[in-house]
């Protein structure tokens, strides 16, 4: 696999929090092979006592991936591999599916014929290969200067590959999202982090920003092969004056320059508007490096589909999908 988002593991990590089953679909032919993870959620109301389901991206990025043998029949395998995964949704009762395709690996290329495609807002992130040093490059001047004042004023960090316990973190997340007013999706749960532990160990990181003996600040992220990925971070109020989240970005970018990788992507905003708050923020660490974000819907049964809007009062030609779900 050429990131953590297409481990079959991963798709594990979403079923409670997307309400459904984490599935793979795999094809493989002469030209070559093809694999695709999602969430098999199944849809609230049944037509005629047939239960019916939908599938989706688990949180983060994914789609199918092609890896054929010939380049040239890239197309060819591609074309395949969707006769395949359209049997697969006919015998499985699947009405239709949203795709969150992977920036880095710009897979959404391979499907702008099959899928209705768009791309909705850009991705960011921190190119470490392309620089001598990413921290003059990719960082904004007040970000620097803030990490600088920072440092000086006595903040230090500590990294810490293959953790053994992140209890620590996950107090220091709650306390964040309380004062966020986070909402419930943000809120991922015990067990959540004790299956990261379980499946991802050795591609946990994590980071804390330290003040005078105390951790003020920890970051938790996935590293695998060449990509670092910004998860999830929190710091405590009385210390947000000596910018612990800067100096977090800050020594991953040391650590992930010193052993290495090539880019530390840090994801998006929480909306598609270029003034995002979250989007901004991030702005700061990615002066030079943005990636394409593209989604991607598909509808299996257009006849089922249709009956199902019609049964939840929904506009089926919405933006919003699947259209049945939007009352949800």
């Amino acid at each position: 696999m050429r990131d953590i988002y297409f481990e079959e593991n991963y798709g594990k990590l979403y079923e409670q929090i997307e309400n459904g089953t984490s599935m793979v679909y795999n094809y493989e032919d002469d030209l070559g092979k093809a694999h695709h993870m999602f969430i098999k959620r199944e849809i609230p109301f049944s037509i005629d006592e047939n239960i019916y389901y939908d599938i989706v991206t688990p949180y983060g990025y994914g789609g199918p991936s092609i890896e054929p043998v010939d380049e040239n029949k890239r197309d060819e395998l591609v074309q395949n591999f969707m006769a395949g995964l359209d049997d697969f949704c006919t015998k499985q009762n699947i009405v239709s599916e949203f795709v969150r395709f992977h920036p880095l690996i710009e897979n959404a290329y391979d499907f702008m014929k099959y899928y209705d495609v768009s791309q909705i807002r850009n991705t960011l992130g921190t190119s470490l290969n392309e620089y001598d040093d990413p921290f003059q490059t990719e960082f904004s001047k007040s970000c620097r200067k803030n990490i600088r004042q920072s440092l000086k004023a006595g903040v230090t960090y500590r990294i810490t590959e293959n953790p053994e316990d992140v209890s620590q973190f996950k107090d220091i997340y709650y306390s964040t999202m309380d004062r966020n007013k986070a909402s419930e999706y943000y809120y991922f749960a015990e067990d959540y982090f004790n299956l990261c532990l379980e499946y991802f160990k050795d591609n946990l990181l994590l980071v804390e920003a330290i003040f005078e003996g105390e951790v003020i600040a920890m970051g938790f992220y996935f590293i695998y092969g060449d990509f670092i990925h910004t998860h999830l971070s929190g710091t405590i109020s009385d210390y947000l004056h000596l910018s612990p989240a800067y100096i977090l970005r800050y020594a991953l970018t040391q650590w992930g320059k010193e052993k290495g990788y090539k880019v530390i992507h840090h994801g998006g905003g929480r909306s598609n508007d270029p003034n995002d708050s979250l989007y901004k923020f991030k702005k700061r660490f990615s002066k030079n490096t943005e990636f394409n974000f593209f989604i991607g819907k598909k509808i299996w049964n257009k006849n089922v589909y249709k009956q199902l809007c019609e049964m939840s009062n929904a506009d089926n030609n919405s933006d919003f999908f699947p259209a049945y779900r939007s009352k949800a």
